[in-house]
């Protein structure tokens, strides 16, 4: 189900697995045909919160930091779909959900749990919005960043969080075969955009 006739694409993945890097490939690919493209990037990586966390070295993840992720990809999200005919997602609002319930101590009972059912719950509403979602089964280390050197350890953890919400969500992701260059990841994923564009008419 696209969204204002915007076809929307995430791609997931762990971290340091090139999702950014692919998904602004896949956008310049679509820009150099003339497509009606664009693409949002990861929330966190504007997050004043993270920014406290990882930069500064105060604060944690909390929920505060967790619901401020959620809201803004959504929001971003949102806002791009306005005019464009494809949008292509670092991320979805599934993978903020499957995290968070990774890295915050949330027991039964408590405000932090009932927050997290209650984003998951929306994901299962929202989650037909998204026309496909593709996950990138690479990891690669990168000690250079300081977001990803603090989460690096959470690379297994993070790929079992990221597929539990998707499929909390009833959302199908799509393998990308590991191993794949860049040029073939952009091939990949855009044999298969094509086809939904094709069907969309656009």
């Amino acid at each position: 189900m696209s969204v204002r006739d915007c076809i929307l694409i995430g791609v997931e993945g762990t971290h340091a697995s090139g999702k950014t890097t692919l998904v602004h490939a896949l956008t310049a690919h679509y820009r150099s045909r003339g497509m009606l493209v664009d693409c949002i990037g990861e929330p966190a990586r504007t997050s004043p919160f993270i920014e406290e966390y990882v930069i500064h070295g105060t604060g944690g993840f909390d929920l505060t930091t967790e619901a401020d992720l959620f809201g803004a990809h959504l929001s971003a999200t949102l806002r791009a779909t306005r005019h464009q005919r494809l949008l292509i997602c670092d991320k979805t609002i599934m993978n903020v959900v499957g995290y968070a319930r990774m890295v915050l101590n949330a027991p039964h009972g408590t405000r932090d749990a009932a927050a997290l059912d209650a984003m998951a719950a929306f994901c299962a509403a929202w989650a037909s919005a998204y026309d496909a979602v593709f996950f990138l089964p690479d990891a690669y280390p990168d000690d250079s960043d300081p977001m990803r050197g603090k989460v690096t350890h959470l690379q297994d953890a993070t790929t079992a969080a990221v597929r539990s919400a998707r499929t909390d969500a009833g959302v199908r992701l799509l393998d990308v075969p590991a191993g794949l260059d860049l040029h073939e990841r952009v091939a990949f994923l855009a044999a298969r955009v094509d086809a939904m564009l094709a069907g969309a008419g656009v």
